[in-house]
């Protein structure tokens, strides 16, 4: 292949295994905020007291420091909500570890690169596979001092590892830095610190199957009621019996409600987690639950309809419906949207342009969408791109996990397969091989649109290229067929090429103006054939 890196397999994505869903808390009392916010601030301190446990265990954390933990916290609260705890604090432990074992990964990548360029000539030119040497000795020299930095921190967080320390900011390290940069955010002191206590309570129950309505600390009923099952040291606070307060507010999912409903009734396990968005004022109840894994359909089916397939970029999707030989139809499809402003937005941004993609998918009645399997992990590290920002900012703003998530989350609601390939060489084969053959005066393709087909293609299991090779004998195909998808046996395979736009034979053409119908012949030599013979090199049956 000359150098060609090995692809990856292809394969099905599996679908979701979880659904969360959300209503505001509407015409809380006063009561019922205060109730709220004095249950939240007890039940962080004890989370946050639970946190430093933990993270004081280390290694040395098993079953029976667990128990004692727990049996600590449940003389403050009850054996449900300490349950909650210590389970909320043993995951956000293991997240911080495997964030620490990825921040080793990124530190080891970055010197290797920097060892890598140091022992070059100064000057020196890279390849495509690997960077060069430094342009300058200052250049070297300032590289050799982040080289003995970077050393360091590896060092520092090898030995943090092996011994087990996490550093975990419960409200969260973004939000506890800002604290310094109050003027660049905007916010105030008071209006930080609201946030700052805010983050940091805990009002959240795990369900618990046979129990009345799935949940026995955050109970919500079929009719929308809602109560909570207080802490021991505010029992004081119940206006109901068995130590429960009952909130103002009635609850109603109007997504997925039904789904929610069945499951209360059968009274079958939904967590629920309270919290406020200080910003706007509000509060928020999400319910959440498992459900069975999604059984992804045979690859062999998701491939019999067709596919789309899409190339990621910046700021659209560019999709291309291709059929189950892999020849393009129609024209090609982009859904744009905007990574700009903030996390909301950029999340609605996705999801919507994610919406588009998905229903036009339905529209053409294709079973599977194929998507890169994109990792921009080794590609963000400063040490690979140094000069180049305004790259490194791009793919670092590309939101590649939260899309995939997304993408098969939603695809699932609607039939529909994800089909995730190798990403490599999309792009440059992609336009290589149809970027040209497809644009025309009324089709204009760009490198992103020829991606989409690329991809689809290898979702399909086909190879990029058009056709393979001619005949090696003549021209009567004696060794076999050149083109490498369909079989003898497919039907139409020697047809004529469909029409390269979606609009009807003589109908009025994309830019509105019809076409004039070519006059006819008044010479033999012009007359047409009675025998007509099609060669289109954009027919890819056979």
């Amino acid at each position: 292949m000359g150098g060609v890196r090995e692809l990856a397999t292809f394969f099905v994505v599996p679908g979701p295994c979880g659904v969360a869903v959300r209503d505001r808390l509407k015409h809380l009392t006063a009561q019922d905020e205060l109730v709220l916010r004095a249950v939240g601030a007890h039940q962080g301190a004890l989370a946050s007291g639970d946190l430093k446990a933990r993270c004081v265990d280390g290694l040395e954390h098993g079953a029976d420091t667990w128990a004692a933990r727990k049996r600590e916290l449940t003389a403050l609260s009850s054996s449900r909500i300490a349950g909650a705890i210590t389970k909320a604090t043993h995951d956000q432990w293991a997240l911080a570890r495997r964030c620490q074992a990825a921040h080793i990964q990124n530190l080891e990548a970055g010197i290797k690169t920097l060892r890598h360029r140091l022992s070059l000539p100064v000057g020196e030119k890279g390849t495509k596979r690997a960077a060069g040497g430094y342009r300058s000795k200052s250049e070297w020299f300032r590289k050799s001092r982040r080289l003995a930095m970077l050393e360091a921190r590896h060092t520092a967080a090898v030995a943090d590892w092996q011994a087990g320390r996490v550093r975990v900011v419960r409200g969260g390290k973004r939000l506890l830095t800002t604290r310094h940069h109050l003027t660049e955010a905007r916010l105030t002191e008071d209006q930080w610190r609201q946030r700052w206590v805010a983050e940091r309570w805990f009002l959240a129950a795990d369900g618990e199957s046979g129990k009345r309505f799935g949940n026995e600390t955050i109970r919500v009923t079929p009719d929308g009621e809602v109560s909570i099952k207080l802490p021991v040291p505010l029992a004081h606070l119940a206006n109901t019996r068995h130590g429960r307060y009952i909130l103002t507010a009635r609850i109603a999912f109007a997504h997925r409600g039904a789904e929610w409903a069945d499951r209360i009734e059968a009274n079958r396990a939904v967590a629920y987690r309270i919290h406020l968005d200080v910003e706007g004022g509000r509060w928020y109840l999400t319910a959440s639950w498992q459900r069975p894994a999604v059984q992804t359909i045979p690859l062999g089916t998701a491939r019999a309809r067709g596919m789309i397939g899409v190339d990621t970029n910046a700021d659209h999707f560019a999709a291309y419906r291709l059929d189950r030989h892999g020849n393009p139809i129609g024209d090609p499809h982009r859904f744009p949207y905007d990574l700009s402003g903030t996390a909301g937005h950029r999340d609605a941004q996705i999801r919507h342009a994610l919406t588009r993609l998905i229903n036009w998918a339905v529209r053409v009645g294709v079973a599977a969408i194929g998507i890169e399997d994109l990792d921009f992990t080794p590609e963000k590290t400063r040490e690979k791109h140094g000069r180049h920002k305004r790259f490194r900012q791009l793919i670092s703003g590309m939101p590649t996990a939260k899309l995939k998530a997304r993408l098969v989350s939603m695809a699932a609601e609607h039939g529909l397969a994800i089909v995730a390939v190798d990403p490599a060489y999309t792009s440059l084969w992609g336009a290589q091989h149809w970027q040209k053959p497809l644009t025309t005066p009324h089709r204009k393709m760009s490198r992103h649109d020829a991606a989409g087909i690329a991809i689809g293609r290898r979702a399909l299991g086909h190879p990029v290229r058009r056709r393979t090779a001619p005949p090696p004998h003549d021209r009567s195909d004696r060794a076999g067929h050149r083109t490498a998808q369909a079989g003898p046996g497919t039907r139409g395979r020697e047809g004529t090429r469909p029409p390269t736009t979606d609009r009807p034979p003589g109908g009025p053409s994309p830019s509105g103006k019809r076409k004039r119908e070519p006059s006819a012949s008044n010479t033999v030599r012009d007359a047409p054939s009675t025998q007509q013979w099609v060669q289109d090199s954009l027919m890819c049956a056979g």
